[in-house]
């Protein structure tokens, strides 16, 4: 166990945990979750404020005269999936669960909260940031929207998750980007629907949609760099208002596109609807196409990155930090904060083997308390390194 966190506290942690786990909340509908948290940040001396982009909570710790602050960040929404788990602690809110472990994100950022507030050894500000609303993309814009970093000025924030399948005690971060954007799209063909026994008096809507689902495969192959513009573009749903004997005269495509940079995002745009376009204008039909970013790219900024790599070598060791990870295709609602604000966020090992059901969003899957010790460590020596007096 990290040397600065105690059996106390960290029995203490894996109780805010297992409270937390019972008592699930979707996004903006954390009021449970956020009092709780309020609650145990005004215990440990820190001035908080509740309500901050709707259910979001902020508690600021200030020790000597230094103007220097820091965000550290943790989320606390659930998600809409009934719970596998047996255990005692297993979710008591039918059809919600934290599938995604951010029960155990809050209750390590409220570990550390405790530590620093009561021995602490740093000159400046902490601002701990408990983000409602992650998995659906827009609590951390509620809370700029609301003021956040206005109200609570830092000069850097920090965010963390944990991943199953990375070993524990493994701590893995890159500078640039770590996390892909997020934009989903949904293609409408408009056609001209028929008898199928005579297609030549209808424009034929399902047969454009299959010719959009094949080409729109050639803007990752044909329109971006493979080296350095990856991307990901899924067409997910094939949706027809036809039968057995009648040509549809209406399609809807929907689908997902995964990248790492606006630009990307900006040619995968611009390539959907040139080719969507062309293809029904060849045949006589229309198309509306709607495109939306729901998360950008999370790009952590060099001089943080490096920061935090320093900080997680002090608790793992210096073989366990890879400050160079591969970056992944998946998306983090913390990618808002790091438009506004320096800053980098990483990745705690959580063990297992997410094949056997550990995975993140699955029924199955339950955050490893053995590695809260390590993770409220990072915060803590993170935050001593960066106001140290």
């Amino acid at each position: 166990m990290p040397e600065k966190i105690d059996k106390a506290l960290l029995e203490q942690m894996t109780a805010w945990r297992h409270q937390l786990h019972q008592y699930p909340e979707f996004g903006f509908e954390e009021r449970r979750t956020s009092e709780f948290i309020a609650d145990r940040l005004s215990e440990f001396g820190l001035e908080v404020t509740r309500n901050v982009g709707n259910t979001g909570v902020v508690g600021v710790l200030q020790k000597g005269q230094s103007q220097r602050a820091i965000g550290l960040r943790a989320d606390m929404d659930a998600l809409k999936i009934h719970e596998a788990n047996d255990f005692e602690y297993r979710s008591r809110h039918d059809g919600l669960m934290h599938a995604c472990g951010h029960d155990g994100h809050s209750s390590m950022l409220l570990g550390a909260a405790s530590y620093l507030a009561s021995k602490g050894d740093f000159d400046g500000k902490v601002v701990f940031i408990f983000q409602p609303a992650e998995e659906h993309g827009l609590g951390a814009a509620a809370m700029i929207e609301d003021g956040l970093f206005d109200r609570f000025d830092v000069d850097a924030v920090y965010g963390l998750h944990n991943l199953p399948g990375l070993d524990l005690g493994r701590f893995s971060i890159r500078p640039g980007a770590i996390m892909a954007s997020e934009s989903g799209f949904e293609i409408i063909i408009q056609g001209k629907g028929g008898h199928a026994a005579m297609p030549q008096m209808g424009v034929d809507a399902l047969l454009l949609g299959a010719q959009c689902v094949v080409a729109l495969q050639t803007i990752v192959s044909r329109n971006l760099d493979p080296v350095k513009q990856p991307a990901v573009l899924s067409v997910t749903q094939f949706i027809g208002d036809g039968t057995v004997n009648v040509i549809p005269g209406k399609v809807v495509l929907k689908g997902d596109c995964r990248c790492f940079s606006d630009a990307t995002v900006a040619i995968i745009e611009a390539a959907m609807r040139r080719i969507v376009s062309g293809i029904c204008d060849a045949a006589g039909a229309s198309c509306e196409i709607i495109f939306n970013t729901s998360f950008p790219a999370t790009i952590n900024t060099a001089e943080a990155t490096a920061q935090a790599i320093k900080a997680a070598t002090s608790v793992f060791g210096e073989e366990q930090v890879d400050g160079n990870c591969e970056a992944y295709t998946i998306s983090e609602d913390f990618a808002n904060m790091l438009r506004v604000k320096p800053g980098c966020y990483g990745l705690i090992g959580n063990g297992g083997d997410p094949a056997a059901g550990c995975a993140l969003h699955n029924p199955n899957y339950d955050f490893n308390d053995s590695i809260l010790a390590d993770g409220a460590s990072y915060w803590i020596q993170l935050s001593e390194n960066l106001l140290s007096k």
